[in-house]
């Protein structure tokens, strides 16, 4: 949601989008630069935390206004969450890579997919071009290589499947598609690329634009149309998964703006699912909500955030063709979010994963006093009474 925020303040000026981002940020990072909301303990995985980093980066990117003092800047902000997840980089199964899940007593902890990794990867990506610091080339290069060896790519056809269970030490996967898992990595070669100018990554790229519109774009579901064929044409995604197009779609563009020779390939789809989404737009009681099934105009009785933010982002993709948009800023080329290189690395022990911390104020020292001379007067109280 953050990201589509900034992208609607960079394109119109919106100062209650401005104000709205800032506050979808603030709480999150806080003074104490921890990116964990306090909620999300025993909830948030590296892909959550790395998708609130990509949001970060955005705002950096598009020159976003800067956070109010006392709060790290956007760049900051994204350096805090690489540090944070470069420490949670896991040799110890499968030859490296990262683990779903952040805690060891989470549900799929044990599982190393495609969607941390790749972001991971993104946001080194997009570190080393905004920043030119070849640490973050190194560190997309070494989780490049990784997932490039691992049974979650095919070289062949350029396939991403979803992940695989360390516990067998990652040697089979689950070759379930989805469409976020293609996109992310194929945007994080395209800003690659673009800041390296290395021909290594633009084989990658191509094979994986490739593949994304074939798999994602399939002919029997509308022309040139996004559909996330997993659950889609079965009528069963969940939440998640009505966001995923939103983000393909957005990254999609990203890609024609980073590696130009791929704009004519890639704009006549923006454009087909664009007109897609908007035929999908014209449901519920107040006509304008969305669906999932850009391939008719017949609204398909589906609602909720991710399919509004979807179309949102689809309509957005073309906005930035018509009105000829730059591709996103670095610091050498207009950016002007100040980074901290060491952001994040001293906010936990990388090891045990991140807690949620905040400064203890006069307050709680008087609360705590409070509650242990009630303590110790129950503990003194029960133990008389137990000998009297």
């Amino acid at each position: 949601m953050f990201m589509t925020m900034v992208d609607y303040w960079y394109m119109t000026g919106d100062a209650t989008y401005n104000s709205n981002a800032v506050a979808a940020l603030d709480w999150q990072a806080g003074a104490t630069g921890t990116f964990m909301p306090a909620n999300q303990t025993t909830t948030e995985g590296n892909d959550d935390q790395v998708f609130w980093g990509f949001a970060a980066m955005t705002a950096a990117e598009f020159n976003f206004p800067s956070p109010a003092a006392g709060y790290p800047s956007w760049l900051a902000m994204a350096q805090g969450v690489f540090n944070l997840q470069a420490g949670r980089w896991d040799a110890s199964t499968c030859g490296g890579g990262m683990r779903w899940q952040i805690f060891p007593t989470n549900n799929g902890y044990t599982y190393k997919n495609a969607v941390a990794n790749g972001g991971f990867f993104q946001l080194a990506s997009r570190l080393a071009r905004y920043t030119g610091n070849s640490t973050y080339v190194d560190w997309a290069t070494k989780e490049w290589d990784w997932f490039a060896d691992s049974v979650l790519f095919d070289n062949k056809t350029y396939a991403i499947y979803d992940g695989s269970s360390d516990l067998a030490n990652c040697a089979s996967a689950d070759h379930t598609q989805w469409s976020y898992n293609y996109g992310i990595y194929l945007v994080g070669l395209a800003y690659l690329y673009n800041h390296t100018e290395d021909a290594r990554w633009l084989t990658p790229l191509t094979g994986i634009l490739n593949a994304t519109l074939a798999e994602f774009f399939p002919t029997s579901m509308g022309n040139k149309i996004a559909v996330e064929v997993t659950c889609q044409p079965l009528g069963n995604c969940d939440v998640d998964a009505t966001f995923f197009r939103g983000f393909v779609l957005r990254w999609l563009s990203l890609t024609a703006q980073l590696v130009p020779t791929t704009a004519a390939t890639i704009w006549p789809y923006l454009q087909a699912s664009a007109l897609g989404a908007a035929g999908q737009c014209d449901g519920g009681t107040d006509g304008v909500t969305c669906g999932m099934e850009w391939n008719t105009t017949k609204w398909d009785g589906t609602y909720g955030i991710g399919q509004q933010l979807s179309a949102l982002s689809v309509v957005q993709t073309n906005l930035i063709q018509t009105m000829n948009l730059g591709a996103p800023y670095t610091s050498n080329s207009g950016g002007t979010s100040k980074g901290d290189p060491s952001a994040g690395s001293t906010a936990e022990n990388p090891s045990e994963g991140e807690i949620y911390t905040r400064r203890i104020t006069s307050r709680d020292r008087a609360g705590a006093g409070i509650l242990t001379f009630l303590a110790v007067a129950l503990t003194l109280g029960g133990a008389y009474f137990l000998v009297t």
